[in-house]
């Protein structure tokens, strides 16, 4: 086993295999990339991103896994392999499409997929068998972040934001890094920040009951709001979207925090639409109001627990709401600052979280801190992971 560490760690660039499931579970994303550390700065080289999507099926099978009211230990134990077996096939796949080998891979950084996440009680369950992906694809494999964190009483949550301090921080403005998946997140990056300076958390919806309502409004023939087409035509209720803020108790919770399917659900997606039909909302007018909710919580949480704290000069942001053009819209109005995408930096907004769960897994190799204990209200920073041996390759 530590032949095999160290035959890595020699290695001044390492080919590395970033794998994501969200909240929002659109589909696995892969990210295959070149790390390289020099002079205390890292080297990220995308060289390939995809994102293999889940069927309707599967899709609403992990859905059932979430709900303590839907879920069952033996579904839970079946699917943790199952995607472990799905994470390996699409890794592999990605790795052959960018015209490579799985063997010229040095590890995999997987997050896997949360299924449920209860930081109050610091217990959280992400499933994706490690041991699966390993053996499958051949290559070392490091996975189950969350839990390390949570022992020395962190939330297990966020973890992108200590990897957007190595990679974005500025020694001339105040950023914010918001990343709209299923759920929306902030990285606070003031301008010449030291680690604890940085301030992260969940600020609530992003993606989650938008997608929800949408597979509602179509009857499952459209699964998320393609470039914010649908809210587009419609009007924002002013007057239903600040009571849904008034009662949306999470927003008024203090950092750090984090939250997740858990609390926005597919119930209250389902509650959220019938309350709007019943105040006479066209389905478009419903859409945009949801989608403003997502926008409108973003600015809360900014003028809530940011503003004190830094003037923001920008937010950049990530994730699948990064296309969404009336949330980008709504969120610049409602802040009345600057919002760019990922790609105005040159990185791909897509690719980010996957990317991310690779250099966490770079750190743990290593030995290193992986997490900012700012962010999840750890005591302690830790280096968090797991690690899974591909048995047909390690050395013993």
């Amino acid at each position: 086993m530590l032949q095999t560490i160290n035959q890595i760690l020699s290695k001044e660039k390492k080919l590395a295999i970033g794998l994501m499931s969200g909240t929002s579970l659109d589909g696995i994303d892969v990210a295959v990339l070149e790390i390289s550390h020099s002079n205390s700065e890292m080297d990220i080289q995308l060289i390939a991103f995809e994102t293999i999507p889940y069927t309707q099926q599967e899709k609403q099978d992990i859905l059932q896994l979430c709900q303590p009211s839907t879920s069952t230990v033996d579904k839970i134990c079946a699917w943790n392999v199952k995607l472990g077996h799905k994470f390996a096939k699409a890794a592999t796949k990605v790795v052959t499409n960018a015209g490579m080998d799985i063997s010229q891979i040095d590890f995999v950084g997987s997050h896997g997929q949360t299924i449920y996440h209860s930081p109050d009680e610091q217990a959280t369950l992400q499933i994706g068998e490690l041991a699966v992906i390993a053996e499958e694809t051949g290559v070392l494999t490091v996975g189950d972040f969350r839990p390390s964190d949570m022992a020395v009483g962190g939330q297990g949550a966020p973890l992108v934001p200590f990897v957007d301090y190595l990679l974005f921080a500025s020694e001339e403005k105040n950023r914010v890094l918001l990343n709209i998946g299923g759920i929306s997140n902030i990285s606070v990056l003031p301008k010449k920040a030291q680690p604890d300076e940085i301030i992260a958390f969940d600020t609530g919806p992003g993606n989650v009951l938008l997608d929800a309502i949408v597979r509602i409004v179509t009857e499952g023939e459209k699964r998320y709001d393609e470039g914010g087409s649908l809210a587009s035509g419609g009007r924002v209720s002013q007057d239903w979207l600040t009571k849904m803020m008034r009662e949306d108790s999470y927003l008024d919770q203090d950092i750090p925090k984090s939250t997740g399917r858990e609390y926005y659900t597919t119930q209250k997606a389902q509650s959220l639409y019938e309350e709007g039909r019943t105040q006479g909302l066209s389905d478009p007018d419903i859409i945009a109001t949801i989608s403003a909710y997502t926008a409108h919580s973003i600015a809360d949480q900014l003028y809530r627990f940011v503003e004190p704290v830094c003037q923001i000069d920008e937010i950049i942001v990530s994730g699948g709401g990064a296309h969404n053009g009336f949330i980008l819209r709504e969120l610049e109005k409602t802040t009345k600052i600057q919002v760019q995408i990922m790609e105005d930096l040159g990185f791909s907004s897509d690719a980010k979280e996957a990317v991310a769960f690779a250099v966490l897994g770079y750190q743990f190799l290593h030995g290193l801190p992986n997490t900012l204990p700012s962010a999840t209200g750890a005591r302690r920073q830790v280096s968090m992971g797991k690690l899974a041996f591909p048995l047909k390759k390690s050395s013993f």
